[in-house]
């Protein structure tokens, strides 16, 4: 249910559980930690899923057993972020919940028209992961970031593309294209000069 495409230094991660909207059990959570941890070859790592969900987050049943507190949540956002290489999530559709962290801890977020974006954490009792609001706020701003994590506010493709969750609005038909362009230069230039200039843009 995760798949894995290597493309010589461009590695493609795919959720593919599109009957259950790409929810994560335990198990695929922590395949993704495992992808994440051993990725610091791939220069460029692209996140995707099929479907018309990017993730709804922690599978129901796996979230009443107490997944919605495991820390392979942070675990995953924390290997993402730490990448050397451009990170990119190329959102098929709908991101929720917990899956929040992951495409927060990318460099790049493209979207499909239709992706709508929401946290609900709070209304379900819990805190966000460590990191997420953080990050959230460093793209949005404080204000929006608890629009959405206090206000339990849906936010649409045009809003986050406003506001800066996304950095760009993809046809689903164009998405991965677009994702590997993005991905180009950074693939065609040397690793030290690309890994230093991300190294120079963190905050």
């Amino acid at each position: 249910m995760i798949e894995l495409d290597k493309d010589g230094d461009l590695w493609t991660v795919t959720l593919n559980r599109p009957d259950k909207a790409n929810s994560l059990t335990p198990e695929m959570l922590a395949r993704l930690c495992e992808i994440a941890e051993g990725a610091q070859q791939a220069r460029a790592l692209i996140l995707t899923g099929t479907g018309k969900v990017f993730s709804a987050g922690a599978d129901l049943d796996a979230a009443r057993a107490g997944m919605a507190t495991s820390p392979d949540w942070e675990r995953l956002s924390a290997a993402i972020a730490a990448l050397p290489g451009l990170t990119i999530a190329a959102l098929n559709g709908t991101l929720a919940g917990g899956s929040n962290g992951m495409a927060l801890a990318c460099d790049l977020r493209i979207a499909v028209p239709g992706a709508k974006f929401f946290y609900p954490v709070m209304k379900l009792g819990y805190l966000p992961q460590p990191s997420d609001p953080g990050r959230l706020a460093a793209l949005v701003g404080p204000a929006r970031a608890k629009l959405i994590l206090m206000a339990g506010q849906k936010i649409t493709a045009d809003e986050a593309l406003a506001f800066g969750l996304v950095d760009r609005i993809v046809s689903p038909e164009d998405l991965l294209q677009t994702a590997r362009d993005l991905a180009a230069d950074t693939l065609a230039a040397k690793p030290e000069i690309a890994q230093g200039i991300k190294g120079m843009c963190r905050p």
